[in-house]
């Protein structure tokens, strides 16, 4: 095998693994110092040329000319009748230079470097994706959809790199197809048999808190601090934001005219719904802002225990509370409060939604009071028993416990 050979194929690997010039030519050099040092035991006679550009190596073997018969280490020495060989001119004392053919090394030899010279390059690739990723923590990446599984996707950035999307790090909504290309979040770079593993994310609020820096120029600059987020992937976000700059509304740049900028991050995240809120230091308003849309009446706070009872009318309870309670949950989150909402008796309430006794009142049994057009509580109160009895297929008794329990809510 020639040398020219072998510098093209190196050449080869450097075109697709994207390796610099400078280190291309101290590996190779690097894993030919080796080979000599196998054959002669040591490298410091050898002077090893290497031209990229063409294509050439040249490996030089330098020598002292001694008389024939007191050659001591072949490594350092040859003899005169070995050096006229080369050179007619030389005399006993020169220093003669001989270049070494690869082929001198022996077919196993040359197959060795071979083998070494790749096993080189993929460790020094897997490094590379190492400190290229580790550096990236934190940062969006995008990338093609290469292979979709049941419990990861496998992506490729565009340099081939492998990425993967975990199923708990993928958006309950999220719907792959291979070819499409996704963006994530870096999440983290883990080591596994030696080879980087590059994990992303779309459920971590570090990919929220990006695409607000991509979308709004002013979280971007630093005008606008992100303080917290807390996510149910895909369903609700709550976002606590702040500017030090007085002139800038920090919840309007965020979410920019008619919703034009946040409904980039909104599309993105499969139309996860995301309440953008001015922080504060002042916990009662804060906790009044995380529970919008409610409209809290009053709130006690016990900081010590980090407990919030918040008073609400009672139309406002299952706003506070959300679907499946996913607006307090999240709302203590971002508080860092255990929040617990409680209908306040004391406000003079003008009339409460039948759905509101969902909790007391079988909903079949509302079902039939709606039937008749009663759709809230004083509706009900309003009419005389006799009458409810007659217009619903409902007992007397029953009746009778339901006008109970909703009178309760008044008194």
């Amino acid at each position: 095998m020639e040398h020219a050979a072998l510098i093209e194929s190196f050449a080869e690997f450097k075109e697709f693994k994207n390796i610099d010039r400078v280190t291309m030519m101290g590996i190779l050099e690097d894993v030919f110092r080796n080979m000599i040092i196998k054959k002669y035991g040591s490298d410091e006679n050898f002077e090893i040329i290497i031209n990229i550009d063409r294509g050439d190596l040249e490996v030089l073997h330098h020598r002292e000319i001694v008389d024939d018969g007191a050659v001591e280490d072949p490594a350092k020495q040859i003899a005169y009748a070995d050096a006229v060989k080369i050179e007619p001119d030389f005399e006993v004392g020169e220093s003669v230079s001989e270049e070494v053919q690869i082929n001198d090394f022996g077919r196993r030899a040359v197959l060795a470097f071979r083998q070494n010279l790749v096993a080189r390059i993929l460790e020094l690739e897997k490094d590379s994706v190492y400190r290229k990723y580790k550096d990236r923590v934190g940062d969006i990446v995008s990338g093609e959809i290469y292979q979709v599984w049941k419990k990861e996707v496998l992506i490729l950035d565009e340099d081939g790199n492998e990425l993967i999307i975990p199923k708990a790090e993928q958006i309950p909504s999220d719907f792959f197809k291979k070819g499409e290309t996704v963006r994530a979040v870096v999440l983290r770079v883990d080591m596994k048999n030696n080879t980087p593993q590059i994990i992303l994310s779309r459920t971590s609020p570090a990919f929220l808190e990006k695409l607000f820096e991509q979308e709004v120029p002013e979280v971007f600059d630093g005008l606008i601090t992100i303080k917290k987020i807390v996510r149910e992937p895909g369903v609700r976000a709550k976002v606590a934001v702040e500017s030090y700059d007085d002139r800038i509304d920090p919840v309007g740049a965020c979410v920019g005219m008619k919703g034009s900028r946040i409904h980039g991050v909104v599309r993105e995240l499969r139309n996860e719904n995301i309440d953008v809120i001015n922080f504060t230091n002042n916990n009662t308003l804060y906790i009044t802002r995380s529970l919008n849309p409610a409209k809290i009446t009053s709130i006690k706070l016990d900081d010590a225990n980090k407990r919030a009872e918040v008073y609400l009318k009672p139309d406002q309870v299952s706003l506070a509370i959300g679907k499946g309670g996913l607006n307090i949950k999240l709302a203590s989150k971002l508080t860092g409060y255990e929040i617990d909402v409680y209908r306040d008796s004391e406000v003079d309430v003008e009339d409460v939604d039948l759905d509101e006794f969902s909790d007391e009142i079988d909903s079949w049994i509302l079902d039939e009071l709606k039937n008749i057009g009663c759709d809230t509580a004083k509706s009900v109160l309003e009419l005389p028993v006799e009458d409810l009895v007659k217009r619903t297929d409902l007992e007397e008794e029953t009746i009778r416990e339901v006008i109970r329990i909703l009178k309760a809510e008044f008194e």
